[in-house]
């Protein structure tokens, strides 16, 4: 038997459960948007408190307008690096590198620090010619378990000459979750690897997601296989 008093409480807990579905909507909203506006903005005021007190007071715009702008070191930070890249790639810039090199492998602390410094910079902002291929999935760590890893290239060298393999083997970086920067490099045979149609960005939000997030514009639901069995299906219905 029910009373007028049982139909309180059930609205009550469906009025809660509705604020609190669009708060933690909202937060899904505003978290990547308010972390991305404060990462940003704390990232240049760092750069600023670096920057500007290597500038010049007079060529400060702050004792000009009198508001002291974020950002201008950063502007002037962009400008010398991409001035300093310029002069890299010419002849009498890449003789200076040269030899501003050889005189650091002189030392024996700050050569390590430097080439190490160096390795991770040339990785982190490598050109496209160095960038992964492809996304492909490997079986790993056993047969039966698929894990999603990135084409880099074919083994060369002593490495392709001293596998025993029938066919050629492939370079496959396997990134770990939730950081894909830290991994395993295998070298897979090049029947073991299936290439995927996802670019390597896509594949790349996946691992990060710990498979939550399926950027491909397809249903992930709904597997190619059973795709054509249904198309099949209704061709011989027909």
């Amino acid at each position: 038997m029910t009373t007028p008093f049982d139909e309180e409480p059930q609205r009550r807990r469906g009025l809660f459960a509705s604020l609190r579905a669009s708060f933690f909507t909202g937060i899904v909203v505003i978290a990547p948007v308010g972390l991305t506006v404060w990462l940003l903005w704390s990232v240049m005021g760092w750069i600023d408190s670096v920057v500007l007190p290597l500038v010049p007071h007079t060529f400060r715009p702050e004792q000009y307008i009198g508001i002291n702008l974020r950002g201008v070191g950063l502007i002037i930070f962009l400008l010398f690096t991409i001035i300093v890249g310029w002069i890299a790639k010419g002849i009498i810039g890449r003789s200076l590198i040269t030899f501003a090199e050889s005189l650091v492998d002189r030392m024996p602390v700050v050569r390590t620090v430097y080439s190490g410094i160096k390795q991770i910079s040339e990785t982190v902002f490598a050109q496209s010619e160095r960038s992964f291929e492809k996304a492909c999935l490997v079986q790993y760590p056993r047969k039966g378990i698929w894990a999603i890893g990135f084409i880099s290239t074919n083994a060369k060298g002593e490495i392709a000459k001293r596998a025993e393999t029938s066919g050629g083997l492939v370079s496959v970086f396997l990134p770990t979750t939730p950081n894909p920067t830290s991994g395993f490099l295998l070298f897979v045979p090049e029947e073991d690897v299936i290439e995927l149609d996802m670019t390597v960005e896509d594949s790349a939000k996946l691992v990060i997601s710990a498979g939550l997030v399926y950027p491909n514009p397809k249903d992930p639901t709904k597997p190619v296989e059973n795709g054509k069995k249904t198309k099949v299906l209704e061709k011989e219905s027909a």
